[in-house]
């Protein structure tokens, strides 16, 4: 029983390294939309200057409560836009991925003082989506070469770049 009619599957060996790759994106784009909608509602409460957060007198990257509010809440749409476009695969939208969580990354870090648990949920988090968007389909398995590393889509060994032709020595 064929998985496909007709067609040529190159590079990756049959259900094995598209399963696991496919599935760091689909992580990916989860982390962000949750991170995301952590930032976006992170915002909504700093913005109304909610009781919740920690105010601090001596720092040096201090805004208005409700500044950094609306510093969270930009980066929590834009996550959350941008989680929705990494479930496409396209490689726009991964580096858009890498860009914003580490944007998120550095708001969230600067916001260490304000609320030091959340923030550092949210660090490990884009931290984590940096990475599973970093390591994507084209770094999956068996590096996108087929099961055995120097293998080229004709089943043929490459040595150095030149494949092997048939020459005689």
């Amino acid at each position: 029983m064929a998985s496909h009619a007709g067609g040529v599957q190159t590079g990756v060996a049959p259900g094995h390294a598209h399963r696991a790759v496919s599935g760091w994106l689909v992580f990916a784009a989860v982390m962000m939309i949750f991170s995301g909608l952590m930032n976006l509602l992170q915002g909504i409460s700093a913005i109304r200057t909610d009781r919740v957060f920690l105010v601090t007198q001596s720092y040096i990257f201090q805004f208005d409560l409700a500044g950094w509010g609306w510093v969270h809440f930009g980066v929590g749409i834009a996550l959350l836009l941008s989680g929705f476009a990494v479930f496409t695969g396209a490689m726009w939208a991964r580096v858009t991925g890498v860009v914003l969580a580490g944007l998120a990354l550095i708001a969230n870090f600067l916001w260490l003082p304000y609320y030091p648990v959340w923030a550092t949920v949210l660090l490990i988090i884009d931290a984590l989506v940096i990475w599973s968007l970093c390591a994507g389909p084209s770094r999956g398995g068996a590096g996108g070469r087929g099961e055995m590393g120097g293998r080229s889509e004709t089943g043929r060994g490459e040595m150095g770049g030149r494949g092997e032709t048939g020459r005689t020595a």
